[in-house]
């Protein structure tokens, strides 16, 4: 199966699906929630997509230049840019894309939390900087298996140092945040992690792209090695935690006047109201 046929059939059809659901949530007057309407959605889901591809785009070419994975050259359209196809790089617009489109479906729908929000709260305090603590050491770990030189770690140690880095900022910012709204980030999180899978399953069982033995740790699901698993659990974090905290409310008052006073140059948002401050 060729690169561009993978996201035509597993990138596209849930794209068409949930474009259409946004256009008839718009025909009809569904609007985000109060709680989730800080900015603009289509700015957010813009400014993600920018993010995801300047931030992944070095990595993955390093990772495909040192052969960690790689592409059948027949199945690619042999535009490269890099050392990565074309393909790839719409991979990066379309997961981002689709996973945001998803959140949003999710957000028009699901009982958001109506307790006022008190960041001074031990439960609070206790999310952000319990969240914090772990994705630090994570990182720390996986920093310290990257430098060790273990070959087998090398595609898990370069995926996890490259993804909880910014993950732990995001939990550093507003892990409380998080918490409050934890059941739409599951709901959001989890489909879109699973489907992600299933359809990186069927890609390397069909040749597709190639992940290097020599450089990943050996453990399977099938013949789906255990990092590609994990690429699409923190890609999806990334993405899931990122447009929460920038529309939730909670974030504003926590969030640089200054920054946001640039942004609302702008940024038209009359719909937004600043969030009661901290403490």
């Amino acid at each position: 199966m060729t690169y561009f046929a993978f996201l035509f059939k597993f990138l596209g059809p849930p794209l068409v699906i949930l474009g259409f659901l946004t256009w008839l949530d718009a025909r009809r007057g569904r609007k985000m929630p109060h709680a989730l309407n800080a900015w603009p959605v289509w700015l957010v889901i813009a400014a993600h997509i920018v993010v995801a591809v300047l931030y992944t785009t070095p990595w993955d070419n390093y990772l495909v230049a040192t052969r960690v994975w790689w592409y059948e050259p027949e199945l690619v359209s042999g535009l490269i840019i890099g050392w990565v196809p074309i393909e790839e790089y719409l991979f990066f617009i379309l997961q981002t894309l689709m996973t945001s489109l998803w959140l949003v479906w999710l957000a028009k729908r699901m009982q958001m939390p109506s307790a006022p929000f008190d960041a001074a709260a031990p439960g609070a305090r206790r999310a952000r900087w319990g969240f914090t603590l772990l994705f630090a050491l994570l990182w720390i770990g996986s920093l310290v298996l990257l430098l060790s030189g273990w070959r087998p770690g090398t595609y898990l140690a370069l995926e996890l140092v490259w993804a909880l880095l910014p993950i732990l900022l995001q939990v550093a910012f507003g892990g409380d945040i998080l918490w409050r709204y934890r059941n739409l980030a599951l709901a959001a999180l989890l489909p879109a992690w699973l489907y992600l899978c299933l359809a990186d399953f069927l890609a390397i069982g069909l040749g597709t792209w190639i992940i290097a033995p020599d450089q990943s740790v050996g453990l399977n699901v099938g013949h789906l090695p255990i990092e590609e698993i994990i690429f699409f659990l923190v890609t999806n974090m990334l993405v899931v935690f990122g447009t929460i905290l920038v529309l939730a409310q909670e974030s504003q008052a926590r969030a640089p006047r200054s920054v946001l006073k640039i942004l609302h140059r702008f940024v038209a948002t009359p719909q937004s109201h600043p969030a009661p401050q901290e403490g």
